[in-house]
């Protein structure tokens, strides 16, 4: 079969992106936009700012996306956007442009979850690597600052097929770094600062019990005695303010944030040098926490499942403690892990793309009153 040129798009949350993939397994393009400075005085990101930034930042990025290909929208094959999960308004403003492209060139549009395009991140740098034998059943562990879920997939004549044996009761992985980085005044996101403090922190200091999950997800519809492996990381965030409340850390933490609000790009040096070995301690104990208990439970799912392949993807897949973790435990079992590279583990259109490819072979194309679904299900 002839190469196939499929246009990514992707808008679900705070990246504007566009990417060309070549056939599911080269990446030709790929561009972000990010949002971290608009939303960075917030401590969050703002779903109206968010959707106003991805109207401005939209077409500038696919323009750029096409040229960096050496690609015209009249050449590419397909088209391929994020239908969610997200932010409703956020999406929308990616599907109403795909929608306009695709309908004004009369090309195919593929919609594509958002989730399938984390996991196909991992799968498109495989075969670009030439890894082209993946076995099944794989496990695949989406963890981000909006989701933490467990997958296992299986690979059918029609593409790929996906059952959730897990996810977060509450706050996500990377929502739950995010939130502690904002009580602790450690800046927007809080992920990367975080993983960065802890190397200067003692990761023993502050003892963290582990989520009890002793019932029934009260959403979750399925009565089945099927699989299990849920996450929960409210409670750490709770812990984490009561440590706070204890050890007396409020003031110090106000001196952070109001020198902070004195420089202008504060960099990682900037915070390190305001922060007392206790708030390093915590933030180093916080994060093997949460490591601990996602490959803990990651790993008790592929045994409890007879998983051969394990995929750890998303934003917080980018931690460098969780990848060594998961590499060293996971070696013990014998379970080959793989990871996206950084640049894929975060947001991007390149994994859209990519995911978009089976679908365009199946011919599996979107119809044109589709619109976002916020809370769209991985199946």
């Amino acid at each position: 079969m002839a190469d196939a040129y499929i246009l990514g798009i992707e808008s679900s949350c705070d990246e504007t992106a566009a990417a060309v993939v070549r056939s599911g397994e080269q990446v030709i393009s790929n561009v972000v936009f990010s949002q971290i400075a608009a939303h960075q005085p917030y401590g969050g990101v703002v779903p109206e700012l968010a959707s106003r930034e991805h109207l401005r930042a939209i077409v500038p990025v696919v323009r750029k996306a096409l040229a960096d290909a050496g690609q015209t929208l009249h050449s590419i094959n397909a088209l391929a956007v994020t239908q969610g999960p997200g932010l409703a308004g956020a999406l929308l403003v990616g599907i109403s442009y795909a929608k306009a492209l695709a309908f004004a060139l009369d090309k195919p549009l593929i919609a594509v979850n958002h989730l399938e395009g984390h996991i196909h991140a991992v799968l498109l740098e495989e075969r670009q690597k030439g890894n082209q034998e993946l076995k099944f059943p794989l496990l695949a562990l989406v963890v981000s600052g909006g989701h933490t879920h467990l997958y296992l997939a299986r690979q059918g004549e029609k593409g790929w097929s996906y059952e959730n044996i897990g996810h977060t009761r509450d706050d996500a992985a990377g929502e739950a770094f995010d939130k502690v980085a904002k009580l602790l005044a450690l800046g927007y996101p809080g992920g990367p600062m975080i993983e960065k403090l802890s190397a200067h922190g003692n990761s023993v200091a502050v003892s963290f019990p582990p989520a009890q999950l002793k019932h029934r997800d009260r959403n979750d519809r399925d009565a089945s005695d099927r699989l299990r492996c849920d996450f929960s990381y409210s409670g750490i965030k709770t812990a984490v303010l009561r440590y706070v409340e204890t050890h007396d850390l409020r003031r110090s933490i106000e001196a952070r944030r109001q020198a902070m609000l004195l420089i202008t790009q504060p960099k990682f040096e900037d915070y390190l040098s305001r922060c007392d070995q206790a708030t390093l301690d915590l933030v180093a104990s916080f994060q093997s926490a949460i490591v601990e208990d996602l490959v803990g439970k990651t790993l008790a799912a592929a045994r409890a499942c007879k998983a051969v392949t394990l995929f750890v993807t998303g934003g917080v897949a980018a931690n460098q403690q969780l990848r060594h973790c998961f590499e060293r435990d996971a070696a013990m079992e014998g379970l080959p892990v793989y990871f996206p590279s950084r640049p894929l583990s975060t947001d991007n259109a390149a994994m859209i793309a990519a995911a978009a490819y089976p679908k365009f072979i199946a011919q599996d194309f979107a119809p044109m009153d589709f619109s976002a679904e916020a809370g769209l299900i991985l199946r």
